[in-house]
């Protein structure tokens, strides 16, 4: 039996129980996932459809979440159009060549889904038979895969890229323009490949703030969740640390706002924000104590549940040193107390 309480959170339809699932909930604290990593590297598992269908369907089978997220990376589709990327351990994506002006990026190939990443639809569309649950497809939102292609690899404050920004105008148009095309080219080909629903990860995108969120990144945002809403699926908006610009994302035509724990329910209030939402225990939690995660987290659905349209879920990704029978007790946890 096929089951879609997540879904019917996302468009704020009652449900149940308060639906969960855990951004990164694939990952270095599974025992099955790090002996695959020792065969085959990050990308390597991607390749590899029935391997990258395995991974993605561990979390749901070990924690009994509501949800599976494609196992892939924000730079998949980058690596595709021939951009030379590494995801380098403890690090994160490393680029070569870092953007400086318009010339650097006006040779780019666009990028064919179907024939550039086959391994990822296919992936998707044997996903879309084996699950019971819906499939999040994701891709990197243009601002965060441009500071990640500006800034040569993380930064902790931006700088170059809102150098680019401010410096570049025209040249961050195009930019912002490519990269959309991009994003929603490759969820569109997700979704008809099965996924039922995409979640968009502006990871670093509250580095801006609310004025230059409204001129340079709005626009290229609303543009990618019109088009999106066409195709039926449900759409996420995820970044850390941006709550002041929940505003701004309330105006968008996205189906769910995913916010981090220094976002509270009363900001939720005060902001009026309709969407529903996704969130926010802080992942430090998962290595407390198991009564005060589990009373962290009933104090989250106390404040949360009672809105239509609540998810359950981390303010960021779970992370190696989290232990499996944690998250697994977590999700019990959620789905008894919330339970009507």
């Amino acid at each position: 039996m096929f089951n879609d309480v997540f879904l019917k959170a996302c468009r704020k339809e009652a449900v149940p129980y308060t639906p969960v699932w855990f951004m990164r909930q694939a990952g270095r604290y599974q025992a099955e996932y790090r002996a695959i990593r020792e065969r085959y590297s990050f990308f390597e598992i991607s390749h590899h459809p029935e391997l990258c269908a395995q991974v993605t369907r561990l979390p749901v089978e070990k924690l009994g979440v509501d949800a599976a997220i494609l196992f892939a990376d924000i730079m998949t589709p980058l690596k595709a159009r021939g951009i030379e990327v590494e995801i380098v351990e403890g690090v994160g994506p490393v680029l070569s060549q870092p953007i400086r002006s318009g010339a650097d990026f006006a040779q780019w190939k666009q990028l064919d889904p179907a024939l550039d990443l086959p391994f990822v639809l296919d992936t998707v569309e044997l996903l879309h038979q084996q699950l019971n649950v819906p499939l999040i497809g994701f891709a990197g939102a243009p601002f965060t895969l441009a500071s990640y292609l500006i800034e040569g690899g993380p930064s902790k404050n931006y700088h170059k890229t809102k150098a680019f920004m401010y410096t570049h105008p025209e040249d961050w148009a195009a930019l912002m323009d490519d990269l959309a095309d991009m994003t929603l080219n490759y969820l569109q080909a997700q979704i008809r490949a099965g996924a039922q629903a995409v979640q968009i990860f502006d990871s670093w995108v509250g580095a801006l703030g609310e004025k230059d969120y409204q001129i340079y990144i709005a626009p290229t945002m609303a543009k990618i969740f019109t088009e999106l809403k066409k195709t039926g699926a449900v759409s996420l908006y995820f970044a850390a640390g941006a709550g002041h610009l929940l505003n701004e994302w309330n105006k968008l035509p996205v189906d769910v706002l995913s916010i981090d724990w220094r976002t509270s329910a009363d900001d939720l209030d005060r902001l009026q924000i309709s969407k529903a939402i996704q969130g926010n225990l802080d992942p430090s939690l998962l290595l407390a104590p198991l009564p005060i995660l589990k009373e962290r987290a009933k104090t989250l659905l106390d404040q949360l549940s009672n809105r239509p349209g609540y998810i359950f879920n981390l303010g960021h990704g779970v992370f190696p040193e989290v232990s499996e029978e944690t998250l697994r007790e977590l999700t019990k946890f959620v789905h008894h107390y919330s339970k009507v």
